[in-house]
């Protein structure tokens, strides 16, 4: 099992994602990004803000720190979000939120846009993202707000 199997199957299994789509789309890389929308429609940043923020959603201050002084004990495991927008481009932050691991395989951030290879995924939530392709836009609407 990998780091980010059993990440992404702890994560799955702490929140109930009945109502999300069973079919994800591939993903369009090219290079390190993926430039186009998963959606077509621009992401929201306050939406983002709270999935990034959310100790039931996005899980992202479990690893991470980030300009988000509401939240206390943020994580210190993965780079600080501070700034994230000023160091990738949109496409590059999409991919990794996306699927991370197709930049560093030995990377420990969850895909959360990816529903094929996983490890330990609890039956109910089989082929289910952990976010939405609207939520990962979202994600990428706020984190670009960081420069």
């Amino acid at each position: 099992m990998t780091w980010q199997g059993a990440i992404a199957g702890g994560l799955m299994m702490m929140a109930p994602w009945s109502g999300f789509a069973q079919h994800v789309s591939p993903l369009r890389v090219v290079g390190d990004a993926i430039p186009q929308t998963l959606t077509g429609a621009p992401g929201d940043a306050a939406r983002g803000r709270a999935i990034v923020a959310s100790r039931q959603q996005g899980l992202c201050l479990l690893c991470h720190t980030g300009p988000i002084p509401e939240e206390r004990f943020q994580g210190n495991l993965a780079p600080d979000l501070s700034g994230a927008g000023a160091r990738w481009t949109e496409g590059q932050l999409r991919l990794r939120i996306a699927d991370a691991q197709r930049l560093n395989p030995a990377s420990i951030m969850p895909a959360y846009h990816r529903t094929d290879g996983l490890a330990r995924v609890g039956a109910n939530w089989q082929g289910k993202p952990l976010l939405e392709a609207q939520q990962i836009e979202d994600v990428v609407a706020f984190l670009l707000t960081l420069k």
